[in-house]
């Protein structure tokens, strides 16, 4: 199957789906398809984990995450009544099921060591999930599951890509990025209003940045919150030496034209912010 191949309708539903409701403020839309759940849990690499799933809701993925070889899963939730739920139907899972909100969650506090996060993730706080992996990613391993379809696109997308940006460079530079399938409106209940795509991320540690990790991040950052603009004008707050801005070729791209190497040599440049 090609990584675009949206995958067909072929698996029980849940009776019990209904028993949640889904909430809007919490960006709820539950996944029907058992089948897609196997395989969202089926697509985890890393052998023997320590793995958290976020949001789980009424467990359509949780109960094949527990079919995995892993070390043991956690499961963390912010919605009381799937909290309830969850020890209802999976009262294996104890003191592991967490009524909490990820985004504030402690991680290094809980996990002592390397962990794996999996999930149907809420879409309203899809971007914050990717960028606290980014604040923990010599502890996190691999994230495998469930995004807006146009998220996971610009998490997997390359320079010269319109979906290229902020997500693509700064995960890539310490992460392998495969989009592995897309999933239809249809699978979920409710259904939301766009499809839906299942990436995984793996680390890398061979991928070290040949330059100050805060200045990279900064070069990134400014450069696409003025993508239209040549590098020149985008960068401009910057302060870059004046020589450097006019004889390296880079600032007359734009920033989907760089590879994360090319932002690694401009972050190594010295520059200052204004105010």
């Amino acid at each position: 199957m090609h990584a675009n191949d949206t995958v067909p309708c072929a698996a029980t539903l849940w009776n019990s789906m209904r028993t949640v409701h889904a909430k809007k403020r919490l960006g709820q839309h539950f996944l029907t398809n058992e089948e897609i759940a196997q395989r969202i849990a089926e697509a985890v690499r890393t052998p023997h984990a320590h793995m958290l799933e976020i949001g789980p809701g009424m467990g359509v993925l949780t109960k094949y995450l527990l079919q995995q070889d892993i070390a043991d899963l956690s499961v963390i939730e912010l919605d009381e009544e799937s909290v309830a739920y969850l020890q209802e139907h999976f009262p294996e899972l104890g003191a592991k099921i967490i009524h909490a909100d990820f985004l504030r969650f402690d991680l290094p506090a809980y996990f002592d060591g390397p962990f794996v996060i999996a999930g149907n993730f809420p879409y309203n706080i899809s971007s914050q999930i990717l960028f606290k992996l980014l604040d923990h990613k010599d502890q996190a391993l691999e994230l495998v599951g469930m995004f807006q379809k146009e998220v996971g696109e610009r998490v997997t997308a390359h320079a010269g890509n319109k979906q290229y940006g902020i997500l693509s460079v700064l995960l890539q530079a310490y992460y392998d990025a495969e989009y592995l399938f897309t999933v239809g409106e249809h699978e979920f209940s409710p259904p939301p209003k766009v499809k839906s795509a299942v990436i995984r991320l793996t680390r890398n540690f061979d991928k070290r940045l040949n330059c100050d990790e805060q200045a990279f991040k900064q070069v990134v950052k400014t450069a696409f919150n003025y993508r239209r603009k040549t590098l020149r004008n985008a960068l401009s707050t910057l302060l870059f030496p004046a020589e450097v801005v006019q004889n390296d070729p880079l600032f007359g791209l734009r920033a989907e034209q760089l590879s994360i190497t090319d932002y690694e040599h401009l972050a190594r440049y010295p520059f200052h912010q204004t105010l």
